[in-house]
């Protein structure tokens, strides 16, 4: 991949040791699901895709040489939530998280950062987003590794936020016990913030999986490992998407870009034709008939359809479409191809029709 990432994925349950190893069963257990019994061996649904990337990491032996080495998943997660705290796709039992982790040394912890803060901030200005509220959460009072190295990752944080550009506020003691933290929340087109993005140190899972590598010196060293995940859930990104579009999703992000409208049924063969061309091109369409095309059009606006392609016998007879646009109103007639082009243009460019 482009920024050197080698994609997984990961079974969604693993044996219950490889979560006592972990530490999730020590600090985690009350997210976690019961554990299920399979021919007399406990097995656990993942609470987290960490423990296997680690795993993955520690199938061979690596070298100083090796490093940073950067692994992603779509990894779905299963926590265990009180049924009063869930909220629609802000709080869930299972989601999927945009995960990855980075191993690295700790004079690489600087530039790894600043390379997640610029794929977080390309990533989320597509969808609009250009405010944020960055914090950075240094050691609790109770933490594992030693003071030297909270103090090197905590300095290479700042270092990156710093390097950036990015103001951000300091929460003191607000880190997890296994490595200072950076949170990202964005704000929608109402203001509120919403959670999103986490970069995270971890000292305590390379030491409780025991990894190494070989320095310079021959010697065996412990790497340092980051995780990073740039939405966090897709299902609660996509509750913000929908909360910052009121619903009214850009051409570009529509599930359904435009829907074909027949003036009547006779029309019908020739609309699906048409559909078929566009979702040939990669255009999200769908054909709706069955109503009155008043009905059908009024259907479409309610639902924040942005384009309408409407066909009676005229359209039929010269192989066109009309257009109706909800941002910018009559298009007219054009051919297939022109709105195809047309509309693939606007959506590469973020623009209406």
């Amino acid at each position: 991949m482009e920024r050197g990432y080698d994609l997984l994925y990961t079974p969604h349950v693993a044996k219950a040791d490889l979560w006592k190893i972990s530490g999730h069963l020590d600090f985690y257990k009350e997210n976690m699901f019961d554990q299920m019994e399979i021919e007399e061996e406990l097995f656990q649904l993942r609470p987290m895709n960490c423990p296997y990337h680690v795993l993955i990491y520690k199938r061979q032996l690596h070298s100083y040489r090796d490093f940073p080495i950067r692994v992603a998943e779509l990894g779905t997660v299963y926590r265990y939530e009180l049924s009063g705290s869930l909220h629609g796709l802000f709080r869930v039992r299972g989601f999927t998280q945009d995960d990855a982790h980075i191993f690295c040394l700790e004079d690489q912890i600087k530039d790894e950062i600043r390379g997640v803060l610029d794929l977080t901030e390309e990533i989320l200005q597509q969808f609009g987003f250009d405010k944020y509220e960055v914090n950075l959460s240094t050691r609790p009072e109770k933490a594992v590794g030693d003071d030297e190295i909270w103090e090197k990752a905590t300095f290479a944080l700042k270092d990156a936020l710093e390097d950036k550009g990015w103001s951000y506020q300091i929460d003191d003691g607000g880190g997890a016990f296994y490595g200072p933290k950076i949170d990202l929340k964005i704000e929608d087109a109402l203001g509120r913030k919403w959670q999103c993005s986490t970069i995270q140190v971890d000292f305590n899972l390379p030491q409780r999986f025991d990894i190494t590598y070989v320095d310079s010196n021959q010697e065996r060293k412990r790497p340092i490992m980051i995780h990073r995940a740039v939405l966090g859930s897709l299902e609660r990104f996509f509750g913000v998407l929908i909360e910052n579009y009121a619903g009214d999703f850009p051409l570009w992000l529509s599930p359904i870009q435009a829907r074909v409208l027949p003036v009547t049924d006779a029309q019908l063969q020739y609309c699906n034709e048409v559909g078929k061309k566009l979702k040939a091109s990669g255009i999200r369409v769908e054909v709706c008939s069955g109503e009155r095309l008043p009905k059908l059009i009024r259907n479409a606006e309610k639902q924040k359809i942005p384009l309408m392609a409407v066909v009676g016998p005229k359209e039929v007879e010269t192989e066109t479409i009309t257009i109706r646009s909800r941002f910018a109103g009559e298009l007219g007639n054009m051919s297939i191809d022109e709105f195809i082009s047309r509309t693939k243009t606007a959506s590469e460019n973020r623009t209406f029709l």
